[in-house]
């Protein structure tokens, strides 16, 4: 099934997404043959870009406000909580990524004419769809580990004339009985590439896949060029996306590691102010940068309330933890630490880092894997590395 006579809305996206470079030529042809409208569900919650808030809209209610949203370059939650709940809940677990950022990613992985792509994480399956389009059939496996959502992806890559692989399992140990692919794409966020991957992958193939680390839900993209024993690439860019089931924050919860309050912990203060720490846009490149030198380490931002925000951070190999509260107006925050670990000691060490090396945004940093799993992180070359 071949759509044809793209609606306006669609494409503008188009030529909004060329003009951008946000898509290139060559992806042109699949955008405009597999809309991503026929991948949506009746029932949709967008992300408002300018509200920050996911909005309801059924396409039974409401079809022109519906087409408008599944036409423009903005996330679409699919699901919350798993599944568990029918509406917006406490966590968004399935969506349709910006149409900007599906084909940035789809150009990071350069894929050539025969090519075979093992992607993890269905969804919609509207980026299997754009693949499959592009390579022929036979050429693409998608693993999604929500039965219910890969058999709504089976039915819509059905009805396309699209059909694809669809794999209900754990797409951490990838499908070796489909080995060895030309290109491995995660459509889920990776704190660890799994060595599964690394062996399913050819020697000169790729991956490309959000990553990032448990310090923020913050990912960028990365692009890993696989070979013996391994693989090392550069990040591109920010990112955020729903993290994979097998590799969600291991965090115990606040009271489990402040019981009592901060009455008991060491007191000092810092001259680090709050923009320095959070940056002033969502994907300040120094949060990640700070995420990537303090291992292991889980950091929350509170609500502002009267004009202070306590920010959180968390050991995730003991209870370790520290608080540094920032009041508008005073240019000295309050900090608080308590267990093995300085917690704000290492931040605040990892921010200066930041700072004297020349503030390097996302581009400047790369990851390295081994065969084993082992990452290291890098500024400019590999050989200038930590453990991540």
């Amino acid at each position: 099934m071949t759509f044809t006579g793209a609606e306006e809305g669609r494409s503008e996206l188009g030529r909004s997404l060329l003009e951008r470079k946000a898509m290139t030529s060559d992806w042109a042809p699949a955008f405009a043959a597999v809309p991503r409208s026929a991948f949506l569900p009746d029932r949709i919650w967008p992300h408002d870009m300018e509200t920050g808030a996911a909005v309801t809209v059924d396409q039974r209610d409401d079809p022109v406000l519906w087409s408008s949203y599944a036409d423009a370059d903005v996330p679409i939650v699919t699901q919350w909580d798993d599944g568990v709940t029918d509406g917006p809940g406490r966590v968004p677990t399935s969506s349709a990524s910006m149409p900007s950022v599906v084909f940035r990613m789809l150009r990071e992985l350069d894929v050539k004419r025969g090519h075979r792509v093992l992607e993890i994480g269905t969804g919609t399956g509207w980026n299997a769809a754009l693949l499959a389009h592009r390579l022929g059939p036979g050429h693409v496996v998608s693993i999604e580990i929500d039965p219910e959502i890969a058999v709504q992806a089976r039915e819509r890559l059905a009805r396309t004339g699209l059909p694809v692989r669809v794999l209900v399992q754990d797409g951490t140990d990838g499908h070796e009985p489909g080995a060895p692919y030309d290109r491995i794409i995660a459509t889920a966020g990776l704190r660890r590439i799994p060595p599964a991957w690394l062996a399913q992958c050819s020697p000169g193939g790729r991956i490309v896949a959000p990553w990032g680390t448990h310090y923020s839900n913050q990912d960028a993209v990365v692009c890993v060029g696989v070979g013996d024993g391994g693989g090392v690439g550069r990040f591109t860019e920010p990112v955020e996306f729903m993290k994979m089931r097998a590799q969600r924050l291991p965090f115990a919860g606040h009271a489990a590691y402040v019981p009592d309050g901060v009455s008991g912990a060491d007191r000092s203060t810092t001259k680090v102010t709050e923009s320095e720490l959070l940056g002033v846009s969502r994907f300040a490149v120094a949060s990640f940068a700070v995420g990537l030198r303090v291992r292991d380490c889980c950091r929350t931002v509170a609500d502002k309330r009267d004009g202070a925000r306590p920010v959180w951070f968390y050991g995730l190999g003991d209870r370790s933890w520290a608080c540094a509260m920032f009041r508008d107006g005073q240019t000295v925050a309050q900090v608080w630490q308590s267990g093995p670990r300085r917690l704000w000691d290492e931040v605040a060490a990892a921010l200066d880092w930041w700072h004297t090396a020349g503030q390097p945004g996302f581009e400047r940093f790369g990851l390295t894997v081994t065969e084993d799993g082992t990452q290291q992180a890098w500024l400019d070359t590999p050989e200038n590395s930590w453990p991540v």
